[in-house]
Order: C-alpha cells, then sequence, then structure tokens
C-alpha cells in the first residue's frame, strides 16, 4: 500500500518555457465510484492501471496503487471504459527539494483548463510557489481527472 500526497492548483500564464520534458497522455476510467477509481493509462509507448482510494478531509492524501501494464492491454481496456476518454500533455517542471510539478494542459472536451500538481513527503512539506501557479483546488473534486471523465470542462 502507498498513499499519495499531493495539492493542485490552477495555472495562470506562462510555465512552458519552465518545462524540462513533456508527453501525451490518454486515460479512461473503469470505475469512478468514490470509495475507488480504476484507471487505464497510456503515458507514451507504455500502459498502466491505477487503483486510487477516497482521499482525506483535506483531499491532500489517498490510497494509490499502480502497475505497468502492456500497452496492448491498456488498449483494449481503453475500449471498454466508461466515457469519456481523457487526453492531456503532461509537463514536468523542476521545484524545490527535488520535487517536480506535473502541468497538464487537457485536450479535447477538457480543452482550456491547465492544472498543476505537486506529490510531496508530507501534507504541511514547504515548496516554492512559482509565479504561473494560480489558486489551489486541492479537494475540490470537479478537478478530480475521473470527474473530468463524466463532467468535462467544456459543459461548465
Amino acid at each position: 500500500m502507498s498513499l499519495e500526497i499531493e495539492r493542485k492548483y490552477l495555472v495562470q500564464g506562462d510555465f512552458k518555457k519552465f518545462a524540462i520534458k513533456h508527453y501525451k497522455i490518454v486515460q479512461g476510467f473503469l470505475s469512478t465510484v468514490p470509495e475507488r477509481t480504476v484507471r487505464i493509462r497510456i503515458k507514451g509507448e507504455k500502459g498502466y492501471i491505477t487503483v486510487k482510494g477516497i482521499g482525506n478531509f483535506s483531499g491532500t492524501t489517498r490510497f494509490e496503487w499502480e502497475k505497468e501494464i502492456e500497452l496492448k492491454d491498456a488498449e483494449n481496456l481503453l475500449a471498454i471504459c466508461e466515457p469519456t476518454i481523457i487526453e492531456k500533455i503532461r509537463y514536468i517542471i523542476p521545484s524545490n527539494n527535488n520535487l517536480f510539478f506535473e502541468v497538464d494542459e487537457f485536450l479535447g472536451a477538457n480543452k482550456g483548463l491547465l492544472i498543476a500538481e505537486i506529490e510531496l513527503p508530507s501534507e504541511d512539506f514547504k515548496f516554492v510557489k512559482p509565479i504561473w501557479l494560480g489558486n489551489e483546488v486541492t479537494g475540490q473534486l470537479k478537478y478530480y481527472n475521473s470527474m473530468l471523465a463524466s463532467k468535462p470542462y467544456e459543459n461548465w
């Protein structure tokens, strides 16, 4: 079992010039019930299955289990996922203390939405907030990828 501790923010301003790499992600959900989400993801040429549990009160911490699977298996599982498949470009941007922001530029039905996430070693860990970081949306369900699949940004 592992715990994921992360905070989410909207993005404002130019962040791309700080990115050290980027790649496309395609993902869908086999289950989006609040107690557990089951995600299928293709990141580059690799497939993954991820199970996430319900978050704590603040939304910063929750159970996460992930395993790499064959690319063909991921493609087949994406075909039976709940609507909508999420597509995005992920940018990796260094922060302090060997941490990284992952900024997702959503495509398709979520085009126009930019969300930054940072995984932390503890909930109270202090990190440098770059100038392009906007309002915090940690714990706001509508910004979870599982919710963006069923209620895309274009319908807000």
